[in-house]
């Protein structure tokens, strides 16, 4: 039988192009539209918010799978890249987010090819399952960097 979640967000105009979100969870903060759309810098923006929806959703899928596919994780930093583009017409979609994770786990006995073999696995699954990269039109690249200690 599916089960349904619901998440909460709300949006409070500041004045200008800047913005007040609080979210379910409780954080809030400020944000606007990016500078190259009349926003401000150093602030979160729509578009910073989508790119670290889906860079954070695989990265919390891949600590799941590693846990599945029983690997020693040490570390796991994953820089994302979301490419927007801009018609003539002025409207925008994201093409493609880019992530590229840098992941380092203990060999711990096994073959260190075997053991990065169990890393594709997991980041496949840790794709596969992300709700935030199934939700999106736009394509999810992973190109990792795998460190594999003894």
């Amino acid at each position: 039988m599916s089960k349904t979640a619901i998440y909460h967000t709300t949006v409070t105009w500041q004045g200008e192009h800047w913005g007040h979100i609080v979210m379910g969870n409780g954080p809030e903060m400020p944000f606007s539209a990016p500078p190259d759309a009349q926003g401000h810098p150093d602030v979160l923006t729509p578009e910073d918010a989508f790119v670290a929806a889906v860079n954070s959703c695989i990265m919390m899928m891949f600590i799941w799978a590693s846990q599945r596919f029983k690997l020693a994780l040490l570390h796991y930093e994953c820089r994302a890249e979301g490419t927007k583009l801009i018609e003539l017409d002025r409207t925008e979609i994201f093409t493609q987010v880019a992530l590229w994770p840098h992941i380092r786990v203990a060999a711990q006995g096994s073959p260190p090819g075997a053991v990065e073999a169990r890393v594709h696995k997991a980041l496949q699954a840790a794709q596969k399952y992300s709700l935030i990269a199934n939700s999106v039109k736009s394509a999810v690249i992973v190109e990792p960097t795998i460190e594999v200690i003894a």
